[in-house]
């Protein structure tokens, strides 16, 4: 595949690229700070339980930037009834796609019967996708895991999608590893189980009808393409947060947009107004500066970067004065 051209016939179906959801990372702030890198890269939410949507602080959990879009929201339940009011809020909230969280291994969500320990009920994942198809017309979308504790021959991940895509979903989004509900941390479950990227080939293999993403392991542009030739879009994870910048090539490389060249002090910069809006309304500006730390990720300066936004970002009185202070210690390169 030819790094000048976009992905071509597989876009049309949805995006081709997208940023997984992550607790305490995909929040408002760091999605606002990727849009200075791609403009194009489907962005998610943090996983956001049902419950906390119909009964918390909505303009908290769920408020963004018109500038965030294309955004999907992440959600987490089981209850049909509950997921098709939180899908209709997401529509009244401008949302361009809901996702059900069926990947998550935590006690707390495993407790609360969402998450991972769905894959072992994929009747109740399609009651409540359909519940939602139902009340919104904008796109419902499932991430899971290739499978739990024994739950993970290939015949159990195809019957889940099997199951699933019955009650009308078009949209998987795979995570290449098993997740063990016993013995291991959520953040072990993100490394230890191996990486099962086959299973995921021949689930789009066997399901052509359906749109097929694959996640896990995946952390430079030239891995994405290399999953491409198999699947229909790349989710990628930890990566675009512990070095963000490599992400300022995909509109041009993937989606095929001729556009001038991003820098790193030029998404920094990009970022000021954003951060005096929000620190002159009383917000903090660690909020923001924490999710900027790695775009300097290998270049000289980065460590004399980090340092001082960490360390002046928490004062109180903190704004964009801090900000430039730190960029004039890193040199352009």
């Amino acid at each position: 595949m030819p790094s000048s051209a976009p992905i071509g016939a597989r876009a049309r179906a949805g995006n081709p690229l997208s940023i997984a959801p992550m607790m305490d990372r995909t929040d408002r702030h760091f999605r606002y700070f990727l849009r200075q890198l791609t403009r194009r890269t489907l962005l998610y939410t943090e996983m956001v339980t049902t419950t906390a949507i119909l009964h918390g602080d909505r303009y908290k959990l769920l408020g963004f930037s018109p500038l965030e879009h294309p955004l999907a929201l992440q959600i987490g339940g089981d209850d049909p009834v509950a997921a098709a009011e939180c899908a209709r809020i997401a529509v009244d909230w401008g949302y361009d796609e809901i996702d059900l969280n069926v990947g998550c291994p935590s006690d707390r969500v495993r407790e609360g019967n969402f998450g991972a320990c769905l894959m072992a009920q994929p009747e109740r994942v399609a009651r409540v996708v359909a519940a939602m198809q139902q009340a919104v017309a904008i796109p419902v979308t499932v991430k899971h895991r290739i499978g739990i504790d024994d739950r993970d021959r290939y015949e159990d991940l195809a019957h889940f999608v099997r199951v699933v895509s019955s009650a009308g979903c078009q949209r998987f989004t795979v995570h290449a590893r098993k997740a063990w509900l016993q013995g291991l941390s959520p953040k072990e479950n993100r490394t230890v189980p191996p990486l099962r990227y086959e299973d995921v080939y021949r689930l789009k293999q066997e399901f052509p009808q359906l749109f097929v993403e694959i996640n896990g392991g995946i952390k430079t542009l030239e891995q994405a393409r290399s999953h491409w030739e198999h699947v229909d879009a790349v989710m990628i994870g930890r990566a675009a947060y512990d070095n963000p910048f490599w992400l300022a090539a995909v509109d041009r490389e993937v989606y095929g947009e001729d556009l001038p060249a991003v820098d790193r002090h030029g998404a920094v910069t990009a970022m000021l107004p954003y951060i005096d809006a929000w620190v002159a309304n009383g917000g903090k500006l660690h909020a923001i500066a924490r999710h900027m730390l790695q775009v300097f990720n290998g270049q000289p300066g980065a460590r004399a970067w980090r340092r001082y936004l960490t360390e002046r970002g928490r004062q109180p009185k903190a704004g964009v004065d801090v900000v430039e202070a730190a960029l004039e210690l890193v040199p352009r390169v």
